[in-house]
């Protein structure tokens, strides 16, 4: 029996990483896969727990070894996902976190049929909007860009497992944990076996 691999996705801004980090203290034997970014890193973000913050030339050297779950260009920074530390956490029989994009997200569904995916949908476009500009690290045009992205984003939720209404930090937590500990509950107590018990000669 393997781990299960529980992903968080949503429109940059969402508050994706937030919610893990607090949803991580209520379930404290869930663990992390730490995504790679060519990015630098922004105030108070830490190197191998928020990011793995790497250069482009050892980002490149992981896609051409295949060591990426999923990975993608946003504007001028990659982002990706170890394949071969996700594994490593799922043998040992650990369920997994990870935030990841819209992209990444689907490429996940693919290799991993029984992955929970939950879209973080921010409780209004003002929120997100506050949320991009706070981050001030970017120029009109790319603020532009990233929120008309975020808004073909959230059409894509429907697609989804779940979808969170992250408008407080608490509820958002809440319900993210509740999700999880429903989901363990139905793949490891409730089936297959109860699909045997009630079947129909």
């Amino acid at each position: 029996m393997s781990g299960r691999l529980y992903v968080i996705s949503g429109p940059s801004g969402a508050g994706k990483s937030t919610i893990i980090h607090h949803v991580m203290k209520e379930i404290p034997d869930l663990g992390y896969s730490v995504s790679h970014t060519t990015r630098q890193p922004r105030e108070n973000e830490v190197d191998g727990q928020d990011y793995h913050f790497v250069d482009k030339q050892t980002f490149q050297r992981m896609i051409r070894e295949g060591d990426f779950l999923e990975w993608a260009q946003v504007y001028d920074d990659l982002y990706g996902t170890s394949l071969s530390g996700l594994h490593r956490r799922l043998d040992m029989n650990m369920d997994v976190i990870l935030d990841v994009d819209v992209q990444g997200a689907g490429n996940v569904r693919r290799k991993f049929e029984d992955a929970v995916l939950t879209f973080l949908l921010p409780p209004s476009l003002e929120v997100l909007e506050k949320r991009l500009r706070n981050r001030a690290t970017e120029s009109e045009n790319a603020f532009r860009n990233r929120t008309e992205k975020a808004l073909l984003e959230i059409r894509e939720s429907r697609d989804y497992d779940y979808i969170v209404f992250n408008d407080e930090l608490r509820d958002g937590v809440k319900r993210v944990v509740s999700i999880i500990l429903a989901e363990r509950c139905r793949s490891r107590l409730l089936f297959p076996k109860a699909v045997e018990i009630f079947r129909i000669p």
